[in-house]
């Protein structure tokens, strides 16, 4: 690999792994941002993550039309998560060896092949293989992606940078579901509408290309070998898997048990899902004005709170700015550990960082559902929250005695 034009020295912080939100400038000039390719790699995430979004309701209710079990169905999408685990182990080696461009579009080619398979290939059987390799395959773009958005951003902007690459990520990933009562589950139009969105993201991968930077490949790095090197992020993103996955699959549970209607409760998770799309913008700002690790503290601070007080707000008023929040600060983590990852790291490192955080949100979305069911099946409805405050609990107390460091 090449050195790109658009790289800079960095100089890891020797006391910490959360930096202090500032770098030198890279991108479209001082303070600024390479915007074409920063757009045309948003809008390829964004069209990508629609048909992710749509493939949970949409292989979860194909497979309960044909009597396969909750627990057989739960199974299946948990191998979209496993190949993202997988995907990290040899992500940052084929990236490197094809070049981070011909990479991407070698895995958007390949969701467009498995949408084709998942309808001719009807068996269950089959159907736990096509989802793993779904997952290997956003592994490796989002990896790469978020190795672009990095080294497009600079120092002084990369939270707000990320933050709005987070919410738009979220909002496309949002969408998935609203399009399945228009396509409906019966015959080829869902798959159509998920192979017509992924061949919309190889387009915009295909004009990119001139303007997308290249990666320094000075020294190799790989998965196994970046783990030691930050473990308040790595940690940082399996909890963010497990608070993700778990309220997203038990969060309306918690509701129903906490004696809202099944509308409130359905009202109620959007309002957490919407503080991860219109609020990150004021944390990626708040994290390059102050500091990312004094954010990141905050942010887990305030969910592990939000966590204990949320049992005295249910069924109230404070219900949803509260929940608002908790889902802002609960999912903020991830644009504070990706940006201190860009202000800390470059070229196969940064590849091998980005691949490792992805393997760590996905060891979170593994766990995340089992412990809480596990946690509300013990404790009753509060042991979901109390697992979310234990959670970011740990986080704070590791993130402030390594920055003692």
């Amino acid at each position: 690999m090449t050195t790109g034009a658009t790289d800079r020295p960095k100089t890891p912080g020797p006391q910490s792994e959360i930096g202090d939100g500032t770098g030198g400038e890279i991108g479209g000039g001082p303070g600024g941002i390479a915007w074409r390719p920063f757009a045309a790699v948003i809008v390829c995430l964004m069209v990508f993550d629609v048909t992710i979004g749509l493939s949970y309701p949409l292989l979860s209710l194909l497979l309960e039309d044909r009597g396969v079990s909750p627990l057989v169905i739960g199974l299946n999408a948990s191998m979209l998560p496993l190949g993202l685990v997988l995907s990290a182990l040899f992500v940052p080696t084929l990236a490197t060896r094809l070049g981070p461009w011909h990479f991407a579009v070698g895995c958007i080619a390949v969701t467009a092949i498995l949408w084709v398979l998942f309808k001719v290939w009807d068996s269950l059987a089959a159907w736990f293989v096509l989802r793993f390799l779904l997952g290997i395959v956003e592994g490796g773009l989002f990896a790469i992606s978020e190795v672009w958005i990095n080294q497009l951003a600079s120092g002084r902007n990369r939270g707000r940078v990320i933050a709005v690459y987070a919410s738009l990520l979220s909002l496309g990933f949002a969408s998935g579901p609203f399009l399945l009562p228009t396509t409906g589950t019966e015959g080829w139009p869902p798959f159509l509408v998920g192979i017509a969105f992924t061949l919309t993201g190889l387009v915009f991968m295909v004009c990119a290309r001139r303007t997308l930077p290249a990666f320094q490949a000075e020294r190799r790095s790989s998965f196994l070998a970046f783990l030691p090197r930050a473990p308040t992020l790595l940690l940082a993103a399996f909890l963010l898997g497990v608070f993700d996955i778990a309220t997203l699959s038990l969060f309306p549970l918690y509701s129903l048990q906490r004696g809202l209607d099944e509308a409130t409760a359905s009202y109620l998770l959007g309002v957490l899902i919407a503080g991860n799309i219109v609020l990150q913008f004021p944390l990626g700002w708040l994290a390059d004005v102050v500091g990312r690790r004094r954010v990141l503290n905050a942010c887990a601070f305030s969910t592990a709170l939000g966590a204990l007080v949320l049992p005295t707000a249910m069924g109230t008023f404070w219900q949803w700015p509260l929940v608002l929040i908790w889902g802002t600060a609960g999912f903020g983590i991830f644009t504070l550990a990706l940006a201190d990852l860009g202000d800390r790291f470059t070229g196969s490192e940064l590849l091998a960082g980005t691949a490792a955080l992805t393997a760590m949100f996905g060891l979170g979305g593994i766990a995340g559902p089992s412990l809480g069911g596990a946690a509300m099946e013990r404790f009753g409805p509060e042991g979901l929250p109390a697992l979310v405050a234990v959670a970011y609990g740990l986080l704070l107390v590791v993130s402030v005695i390594r920055g003692q460091r």
